[in-house]
């Protein structure tokens, strides 16, 4: 079958591509919970030099990290850990080195994402500059449109060797190990030399640059106090730290630690996590410095049990609300177990414009008036496409649409799903994860139409909604087709397209029928077709019998 290469609407598509089958998404596998910490300007000023201090650790240990490259083993992890605890404590020294691992790990992640990346831009260049200008596209044949012009092709020859040279750059600190990590952020390091354009002086980023590079976290432990001896935690709320031996000055409680005059309340899951620490469950603590708005924040996360998958018949035996995901709002309906639709459609608008916090609040918000509609209509299950736009973000792929580009780069798709996913198995809600491919081309297609009323108009997006949650459920998306009268050769049977969920290809188009759609014999020569006699036909003489009637004569 004809592969399709495109976003989940499918349209223009030549062939149908196999689909993917629909799964439950796994729950979350942790939890995180943050506090706002009142601290007074003593303990600001402890916490800020321990933070600097540990942070310059850090620096130092992922550089180390960083320049034994692929050579690093268990021997070379035991040799710094050892430097570290001598500077600090053994615990303090865990925690920095497990920090530059999983730090490193997500540079070589990132590295290998990039290198992907370029090798696809490289051969989308390569294609079109392979064809002639202001040639078409022929997804037939598999061919992609050609530049416009001669400038644009010459612009995009001189953009492949740049890439060609960054690539090979790319391999090469692949192959040695060597990854680009910055302690502290790229963006705010860029922000350095833009300082107008950021809104920032010089004093205000280098605030931000500092408090970005301290390092104050520290790795939970089962079976100790509280579950964490370096960073704790209290039943009651109190907060204490145990001090790098160098700044053992700066205690104030016994055995090297520091407790701050505020407390800890964590409003949210705050029961679930003091279940934690009172059995000496691990939690692990962040604490940080949130410059812009001078405030200073500690971060609570834990491990979950990994709960089994609920099987996809359980999570859809009380049927499931489609959601078709978009720039500005999540379009949903309810499906029953026959893949009908049930009452009216609801659509949840959000604002994607302005900073992040704005955007991830209006996703919060749409998703948890999602999820109570999901419970009232008594749902456990939501049907959302496994979309990924990190494909389909590049120019080569849109062209010239600057806009449609951008439209797609800003859509939190990963962000919304997490959050979905998380808020979801709060309320025991299952995620069904189907495949994109068509869903808006085939609801518009056949469902559309057949709801919109004078009084209710039903959009592209409902429509797609219904696809997608008829696709979760097993249905094909086309709708049943009219039994037949009865006085045709079928009669009273009753012809339907819906196929059962184990049918192969049940998403497929209609077989095409050779011949005429009637039950007659075949137009074309036959055995008697050279004595055939046509009654209005001039020329012939017509066949009488005896229930035909002769002309009447004219004398009348």
């Amino acid at each position: 079958m004809t592969k399709f290469f495109g976003t989940g609407g499918g349209e223009g598509v030549v062939g149908l591509r196999e689909l993917a089958a629909s799964f439950v998404v796994p729950g979350p596998t942790g939890v995180a919970i943050r506090d706002r910490l009142r601290v007074s300007e003593l303990d600001a000023a402890v916490l800020a030099e321990v933070g600097v201090f540990l942070g310059s650790l850090a620096a130092g240990d992922l550089a180390e990290r960083s320049r034994q490259g692929l050579s690093h083993d268990a021997a070379g992890w035991a040799v710094r850990k050892r430097e570290l605890t001598d500077k600090s404590s053994a615990r303090w020294a865990g925690s920095i080195t497990k920090a530059t691992h999983d730090q490193w790990a997500l540079a070589r992640r990132g590295h290998a994402a990039q290198m992907a990346w370029l090798r696809g831009q490289i051969a989308a260049i390569e294609a079109r500059l392979a064809r002639p200008l202001g040639a078409k596209a022929d997804k037939r044949e598999g061919l992609v449109r050609g530049y416009a012009s001669r400038g644009e092709w010459h612009a995009k020859a001189r953009r492949l060797h740049a890439l060609k040279g960054r690539l090979a750059v790319a391999e090469a600190h692949w192959a040695a190990g060597r990854v680009g990590v910055v302690r502290g952020g790229k963006r705010l390091a860029k922000a350095r030399h833009h300082l107008a354009a950021a809104g920032l002086s010089q004093q205000a980023w280098r605030k931000q640059w500092e408090a970005a590079r301290m390092f104050l976290t520290a790795d939970g432990e089962s079976g100790k106090r509280f579950g964490n001896e370096t960073i704790r935690v209290t039943d009651t709320g109190q907060l204490s730290i145990k001090l790098p031996a160098p700044l053992a000055r700066l205690a104030n409680s016994p055995h090297g630690r520091y407790v701050l005059d505020t407390t800890v309340r964590f409003q949210h899951r705050g029961t679930e996590w003091r279940d934690r620490i009172t059995t000496n469950r691990a939690v692990a603590y962040r604490i940080h410095d949130d410059t812009t708005r001078g405030r200073w924040y500690v971060t609570a996360s834990w491990q979950r049990a990994t709960t089994p998958v609920l099987p996809l018949e359980a999570a859809l035996a009380q049927g499931v609300v489609g959601v078709d995901m978009n720039d500005d709002h999540l379009a949903a309906w309810q499906l029953d177990v026959h893949g009908n639709p049930v009452g009216e459609p609801q659509r949840f608008f959000y604002d994607l414009s302005g900073g992040t916090e704005h955007r991830d609040a209006q996703i919060r918000h749409a998703l948890t008036r999602l999820l109570h509609y999901t419970r009232r209509c008594g749902a456990a299950a939501i049907a959302i496409e496994n979309l990924d736009f990190t494909d389909g973000t590049g120019r080569e792929k849109h062209g010239r649409n600057k806009r449609f580009r951008r439209l797609l780069s800003r859509f939190p798709t990963a962000k919304l799903k997490a959050r979905l996913v998380s808020m979801a198995a709060e309320q025991a809600i299952a995620i069904v994860a189907v495949d994109p491919a068509y869903t808006s081309r085939w609801g518009a297609q056949h469902w559309q139409k057949p709801l919109t009323t004078p009084t209710r108009k039903i959009s592209r997006h409902d429509a797609a909604s219904i696809a997608i949650g008829r696709r979760a459920l097993g249905h094909p998306i086309r709708r049943r087709t009219t039994p037949p009268p009865h006085d045709q050769s079928d009669r009273v049977g009753h012809r339907t397209v819906q196929a059962r969920p184990e049918t192969r290809r049940r998403e497929g188009t209609r077989p095409h029928s050779p011949g005429p759609r009637t039950g007659c014999a075949p137009p074309g020569p036959g055995a008697k077709a050279g004595n055939q006699r046509v009654q209005d036909r001039p020329g012939h003489a017509t066949e009488h019998g005896f229930w035909q009637q002769d002309s009447l004569p004219l004398s009348f």
